[in-house]
């Protein structure tokens, strides 16, 4: 589970950091609201812990502008304001838990597993879209403006994710932990040819939803006109 911290405190960081990687949590750190939200655009994270009250951007509306750009990435709120009004406007911006500052490591790690356990709301159906391309999950079946293909497992467990996080650029390394899993004994040249299978698949169907090379990071899913 790979987790994205936004907060301030450095030391509130360092503390949380030993908990979290006691428990195998994968976690990067930001320091600013700004850092925060573009650090949560660029990366896929199973959850992002937001202080309310950050320097540059203010949590409330990052986690705003997060939502608005479609992502439903679990959001857990973490600030010192504890007031049922704070509350309140923490879960109207889009939060989906909130925990008040101190807090205990247990509490913090009790509601990471709760929020971990809910459904999020692309995973209720089994089709995903994105601009002119449906994927059918079930049955590993690509649709586009000239037709349907059928993908392969490896296929469709990568094209699943970029459609999942599209946008955003993934790393090599998470496409491959995802897909191929953290230990597997898989090669980088591996994951380039199945980006290159994915993208004849795309032509294949007639979408103009492309995979775009982000040199030396991974690749991205963008929506248009190539």
């Amino acid at each position: 589970m790979r987790i994205l911290m936004v907060e301030d405190d450095q030391a509130l960081c360092a503390a949380v950091d030993i908990h979290l990687r006691q428990q195998g949590y994968t976690v990067d750190y930001a320091h600013t609201g700004e850092d925060g939200l573009h650090f949560a655009l660029q990366n896929a994270y199973d959850l992002i812990l937001m202080d309310r009250m950050l320097p540059e951007l203010d949590g409330l509306e990052a986690v705003r502008t997060l939502r608005s750009r479609g992502f439903s990435t679990p959001v857990l709120m973490l600030t010192a304001l504890d007031g049922v009004p704070d509350r309140v406007d923490g879960l109207d911006a889009g939060a989906d838990d909130y925990l008040a500052k101190p807090f205990a490591a247990e509490e913090l790690l009790a509601r990471i597993r709760a929020l971990s356990r809910r459904p999020r709301q692309w995973e209720s159906t089994s089709r995903l879209s994105a601009g002119d391309l449906e994927l059918d999950t079930e049955l590993a079946a690509l649709r586009g403006p000239a037709g349907a293909c059928s993908l392969s497992r490896r296929e469709k467990q990568l094209l699943e994710l970029f459609l999942r996080n599209a946008g955003q650029t993934l790393t090599r390394e998470l496409l491959l932990s995802r897909v191929w899993g953290p230990d597997a004994p898989v090669e980088d040249g591996n994951l380039d040819n199945y980006i290159h299978f994915l993208r004849r698949r795309l032509r294949t169907v007639g979408s103009a939803v492309r995979l775009a090379t982000v040199r030396s990071v991974g690749y991205r899913l963008e929506v248009g006109p190539c």
